[in-house]
């Protein structure tokens, strides 16, 4: 008698109560769509669209327990009981007294930006990422990448590829004095190199640092908890304890941070400022009255506030983070069986394929990742993005091209929203644009905004 074999499968740890449909186009109707967009697939209409991994900002499926707290919505203009629901998680589950909410992520970003940095200002950080940037330009301030070498190998193995170097931060600081740096800036898992996370054991190190030349560390939140769960999984010590523990040891180095609640809190809209610091916390409630709305609603409807507040108690569940991440790495094993080349290790939010391997035949200045991201688009409706030349923007003082060593597409998991069986049909349409990627010739830039130009520029296939 033949031996049984036993599998080890997963399933999504949840069960469908409503559905959405989405259109099945063929594929002259998407080719005509994306010539029409110009070849960004941030101009698509989404209904053109049929498995949508653009982002995970605002697209998850929110669980029932949320859907029950949009009905005891208090939408009073001033102390929302919704509010201070809210107030009450952050502190639990972050351990950060003081709370301003904000209609999402990046007008936290400015808001601290605007409140922290001076006129010729540098913020070291652990890579960039593209609005946080552009805020701390604006606000007179120069960002330096001191991320470990290894983040910006898209082969390297190294399972900690957040971490910051320590080694580039104190020249730093001995190049431009303490006084000169208001913050180091650290996100977490690091979205522009892949989705990579930084160990605890780096955060104790660069807070050690930072606390001898009396500089505060400043966190991006926004995906805490992915990383929270690579330290329990990768790092020694901490694989017996919990996310929502290891989520709170994390925060406790840092003097503040800002979240866009569109990601982990599992909402379709949402951010906020959380500090220690009461000075902060002053002059953020006051300025977020001038550019969102009033400090107890920033922006939000009571009824947000209130998924919000049942969201972060959802993001710890061991279910839904363990889930989360196990379909990031399904589809990064199923992609590399065709031999795809993608960022390693596999990040805990998106899948990222290496466009300098994937086409090699392409410049960098024909842009290898926007081509790459239409031609998947064509072939299956699988809309993803550009991580490269594009998102990168040009130096504000010299107005030329800044060349990051990654070129990358970015295939983003919305949380709750797509199965097994849809990540299988994208691995497919992959390998399909890989079998013929020496026909993709590239393309040619014919709009750029000023600002962000990843999100509206225009182009033509060559």
């Amino acid at each position: 008698m033949a031996k049984k074999i036993i599998k080890h499968s997963w399933a999504e740890p949840y069960k469908i109560k409503m559905v959405e449909p989405i259109k099945v186009t063929d594929k002259p109707y998407r080719q005509k769509a994306a010539k029409e967009a110009g070849y960004n697939t941030f101009l698509l209409k989404s209904e053109d669209v049929y498995i949508d991994l653009l982002t995970d900002s605002g697209t998850n499926a929110m669980s029932d327990y949320q859907w029950a707290g949009l009905m005891m919505g208090d939408e009073a203009y001033a102390g929302s009981k919704n509010f201070y629901h809210l107030w009450d998680n952050v502190k639990k589950y972050y351990g950060m007294p003081y709370f301003v909410p904000t209609h999402q992520g990046r007008a936290a970003e400015h808001m601290i930006s605007k409140i922290m940095i001076k006129p010729g200002d540098f913020i070291p950080g652990n890579m960039y990422f593209t609005t946080t940037r552009v805020h701390q330009e604006l606000a007179g301030g120069t960002f330096v990448d001191v991320i470990i070498d290894e983040a910006h190998d898209a082969q390297s193995k190294h399972p900690f590829k957040g971490n910051i170097d320590p080694n580039k931060l104190e020249a730093l600081i001995n190049k431009v004095g303490a006084k000169k740096i208001p913050y180091v800036c650290i996100a977490g898992p690091v979205n522009m190199a892949g989705g990579q996370p930084f160990s605890m054991a780096n955060l104790k190190e660069i807070a050690t640092l930072a606390k001898k030349h009396g500089i505060k560390l400043w966190f991006d939140g926004t995906r805490a908890t992915e990383n929270a769960y690579f330290i329990q999984q990768k790092e020694k010590g901490y694989e017996k304890k919990t996310v929502a523990q290891i989520l709170i040891e994390i925060c406790s180095y840092f003097d503040g941070m800002w979240v866009s609640a569109k990601k982990d809190l599992l909402v379709n809209i949402g951010g906020f400022i959380a500090t220690r610091n009461k000075r902060v916390f002053d002059e953020a409630r006051n300025m977020v009255v001038i550019y969102e709305g009033l400090h107890s609603y920033g922006g939000l409807a009571g009824r947000d506030m209130e998924a919000m507040a049942r969201g972060i108690e959802e993001m710890v569940k061991p279910e839904n983070i363990s889930m989360r991440v196990k379909q990031v790495e399904y589809c990064g094993k199923e992609l590399e069986s065709y031999g795809i080349p993608l960022v390693k290790p596999y990040g805990g939010h998106a899948i990222f394929l290496d466009a300098k391997l994937f086409l090699p035949h392409l410049k960098q200045d024909l842009f290898p990742a926007q081509s790459l991201a239409a031609e998947i688009y064509e072939d299956s409706g699988v809309r993803g993005m550009e991580r490269g030349l594009v998102s990168s923007g040009r130096d504000p003082k010299t107005g030329e091209n800044r060349y990051p060593k990654l070129e990358l597409v970015r295939l983003t998991f919305p949380r709750r929203v797509y199965t097994q069986s849809h990540i299988d049909v994208m691995v497919e349409s992959i390998a399909e644009v890989f079998d013929k990627r020496k026909k993709i010739k590239g393309l040619k830039m014919v709009y750029e905004p000023k600002y962000l130009r990843f999100f509206q520029a225009r182009f033509v296939k060559l």
